[in-house]
C-alpha cells in the first residue's frame, strides 16, 4: 500500500490543515474525558505539523454513537484536554465551519456524528459535507487508522478535493500490518479470540498464510459446540454461527486452525464463582468455560515463542476477572517476548496489553480492531484508497 504521507509535501508553511483524528474517548456522563490514550496517539502527526509553520489546524473526529446529539458526546473537554497536552490554546467550535473559523492556531470542529451528513447513506449528502469540511482548508491529513475502513464522508470525500496524506500514526499501523499480511517471516502465529464469529472472516484469510491460528475465548468455544461438543452454559454466538456456516466448514477442516483441548469451566459469571480445569469434551451442562486450560496455554505459547510474526486479535479468557486471566497473561507475555514482528488489535487486547505491562515490547497495539480485522480479510479500507499515490 503505497499511501502519501507527510513527508511527500513540499512545504507546510502557511498552509490551513484539516485532520481527521480519531478522539473516540470514553466519557463520563459530564462529557469529562476518561481515558486520553487515543488523544496522545494523535499528538506524534499534531506536534509535527505545528513545527512546520502552519497556519491553522483544524481538528475533526466522531465521539460515540450518538443519537440525539447528546451533551456528554460533544467535544467541549476533549478539547480542554488536548489543550492541556499541548500546552496551547484549542479553540473548540460547535459546528463544521460552515459560516467560517476563528483565526485561532488550532480548532477542534463539533463532533462529526451529529452532521447527518457524515454517515448519510444518501451520496449527494455525504458528498456535499465532505466538500464542506474541504472548504476549510488546504492540505487534508488522515490520522484516523480506526475509522479508515469506513467511508465517511470525513475520510473519503474530503480528499477528493483537497491533497490527503496519511498521519504519522495512519502510515505505522498500515505499514506494520501489510507487512505481516504481504510479507510474513515464518514461522506465523495468529491469535484470535473474542466473542464475535465475525472474526472468522479473518480467520479463513489467516489460515492461507499462517502456520498456525490460535483460537480463543468464547469464538473457541462458539467452534468448539458447531463441532458437536457441549460447551453448557458457555457464552456462545448462535447468530453468527448460522450466518457464517459456509465459512465455519472451512475453519473446522483447516489443519493449521488450532483450537483449545481444555478450559477453565465456572459456576457462573463472577470472580467468586467455584472453577475447575476440563477437556473441552468434559464441559459440564450448567458450568461455563471462561479461559483457556494449562494444556492448551502450553501448547499456544510453545507456538508463539517459535514465530517470527505474531497476530493477537481478541481477549483469551476473562481477564477482567483475575482467576480466569491467566491464559491472557501467559499469551501477552509470550507476545512481548518474541524477537519477531508483533502486532495487538482490538480494544480488549490492547488494554490486556497494558494491563500485563507488556505493550511497550510490542511493536505494534493497532488503534483499530475492526480496521484491522478488515485489513487482514483482505477487504478495501476506503480511508486509504483515497491517499494512495496514483
Amino acid at each position: 500500500m503505497n499511501l502519501k504521507t507527510l513527508k511527500d509535501i513540499e512545504t507546510l508553511m502557511g498552509k490551513k490543515v484539516l485532520i481527521r483524528v480519531d478522539f473516540n474517548v470514553p466519557m463520563d456522563d459530564q462529557g469529562n474525558v476518561k481515558n486520553d490514550k487515543r488523544i496522545k496517539f494523535a499528538l506524534p502527526t499534531i506536534q509535527y505539523l505545528l513545527r512546520q509553520g502552519i497556519s491553522q489546524l483544524i481538528l475533526m473526529s466522531h465521539v460515540g454513537r450518538p443519537k440525539n446529539n447528546e451533551p456528554n458526546l460533544r467535544t467541549d473537554k476533549i478539547a480542554v484536554r488536548l489543550s492541556e497536552l499541548l500546552g496551547q490554546k484549542v479553540t473548540k467550535v460547535n459546528d463544521w465551519g460552515e459560516n467560517g473559523l476563528p483565526k485561532d492556531t488550532i480548532i477542534l470542529l463539533e463532533n462529526l456524528r451529529f452532521n447527518p451528513g457524515e454517515k448519510s447513506k444518501d451520496e449527494e449528502v455525504k458528498a456535499a459535507f465532505g466538500k464542506q469540511l474541504a472548504s476549510l482548508a488546504d492540505i487534508y491529513v488522515n490520522d484516523a487508522f480506526s475509522n479508515s475502513h469506513r467511508a465517511h464522508a470525513s475520510m473519503t470525500e474530503v480528499p477528493k478535493h483537497i491533497p490527503g496524506y496519511a498521519g504519522f500514526g495512519v502510515e505505522k499501523e498500515a505499514t506494520a500490518l501489510m507487512a505481516a499480511l504481504k510479507n510474513p517471516k515464518h514461522p506465523m502465529v495468529a491469535v484470535i479470540g473474542g466473542l464475535k464469529a465475525d472474526k472468522l472472516g479473518a480467520i479463513a484469510n489467516l489460515m492461507k498464510m499462517a502456520d498456525s491460528v490460535l483460537v480463543a475465548g468464547a469464538l473457541a468455544f462458539t467452534l468448539l459446540k458447531s463441532k458437536g461438543l457441549d460447551m453448557g452454559a458457555s457464552k456462545i454466538d448462535d447468530e453468527g454461527l448460522e450466518e457464517m456456516k459456509e465459512v465455519v466448514q472451512k475453519v473446522l477442516k483447516a489443519k493449521n486452525v488450532i483450537l483449545p483441548v481444555d478450559a477453565v469451566v465456572a459456576d457462573k459469571f463472577a470472580e467468586d464463582a467455584k472453577s475447575k480445569t476440563v477437556a473441552v469434551d468434559k464441559v459440564p451442562s450448567s458450568w461455563m468455560a471462561l479461559d483457556l486450560g494449562p494444556k492448551t496455554i502450553k501448547d499456544y505459547v510453545a507456538r508463539i515463542k517459535e514465530a517470527k510474526t505474531v497476530l493477537w486479535f481478541g481477549p483469551i479468557g476473562v481477564f477482567e476477572m483475575e482467576q480466569f486471566a491467566k491464559g491472557t497473561a501467559a499469551i501477552a507475555k509470550a507476545i512481548a517476548g518474541s524477537k519477531g514482528l508483533t502486532i495487538v488489535g482490538g480494544g480488549d487486547s490492547a488494554s490486556a496489553a497494558e494491563k500485563l505491562g507488556v505493550a511497550e515490547k510490542i511493536t505494534l497495539v493497532s488503534t483499530g480492531g475492526g480496521a484491522s480485522l478488515e485489513m487482514i480479510e483482505g477487504k478495501e479500507m476506503p480511508g486509504l484508497k483515497v491517499l494512495q499515490k496514483s
